[in-house]
């Protein structure tokens, strides 16, 4: 008797083991493996259109982003945006300007994930946040990060130089998308993508500027990293240079004056 109640709960340990073991799988399969089985989803459901998904999230976003707008004395749509990302906090900023006026703070976002370290990136699989100033060149309504905004990384900076040091791969496909996985982009969340995703479309693409920069140049100076390359300082010049025009309010003289006293 014992011993066949013994054998049943070493059955039902077993069973519960192999299920565990099949849940766990599925749990990293659905996470990690996006790739694989996303575009299988999508041809099952069927592709939706960027007006679909505007149809779907603009309004809300709107609705909670255009008091925050107002607050700061800026319209809905705003006639330019600009998102700054900070690599060391893991932080994005949301810019925005009327015509002629100055850029004004609207919001801040956490980054969910973004891999890598401090310094440009140079090649692919390389799995590093490039640094530099960008435009958006694309939005995906169908990517397997739920929604994303292609970057135009590598752009002509890094194409000069990738070609002066030989580089023939410099990587490609940097994008800001949504749920918390990255290896080379910003994840921002599912919530906040749909969000950006909204603004920028209704902003347009022409009218906004992402720049990625590895701290935030109002409260540290930009150190180049021992390992990068010599240009990595102009190019810290250019990011700091162009987060003044961005950031004219918070860009004091107190900062200009621990910059020059590093140099």
């Amino acid at each position: 008797m014992q011993h066949n109640i013994n054998l049943e709960l070493n059955s039902v340990k077993k069973r519960l083991f192999v299920c565990s073991l099949v849940v766990l799988s599925l749990f990293l399969f659905y996470h990690f493996g996006r790739s694989i089985w996303y575009p299988l989803a999508i041809k099952i459901k069927g592709k939706q259109t960027v007006e679909q998904v505007i149809e779907t999230y603009g309004l809300s976003t709107r609705d909670e982003l255009a008091p925050l707008f107002d607050r700061s004395g800026i319209t809905y749509p705003p006639k330019k945006l600009a998102l700054v990302a900070f690599k060391d906090t893991n932080v994005l900023e949301v810019w925005a300007s009327n015509e002629g006026s100055n850029y004004q703070l609207i919001v801040r976002y956490p980054i969910k994930a973004a891999s890598g370290k401090l310094g440009p990136k140079l090649r692919e699989g390389d799995r590093q946040v490039p640094e530099g100033i960008y435009t958006i060149i694309g939005l995906n309504p169908n990517s397997a990060y739920h929604l994303s905004m292609k970057i135009n990384y590598p752009n002509a900076y890094d194409l000069e130089h990738a070609k002066a040091e030989g580089r023939a791969e410099p990587g490609t496909n940097i994008f800001i998308h949504g749920r918390a996985a990255s290896i080379g982009c910003l994840a921002m969340g599912d919530p906040v993508i749909e969000k950006l995703f909204s603004l920028v479309y209704a902003t347009g693409r022409d009218n906004t500027t992402v720049l990625i920069s590895p701290t935030d140049p109002s409260k540290n100076p930009l150190v180049v990293p021992s390992n990068a390359p010599e240009w990595t300082r102009d190019l810290y010049d250019k990011i700091e240079a162009h987060y003044q025009t961005i950031n004219s309010n918070r860009y004091n003289s107190e900062y200009s004056a621990a910059k020059q006293s590093s140099e």
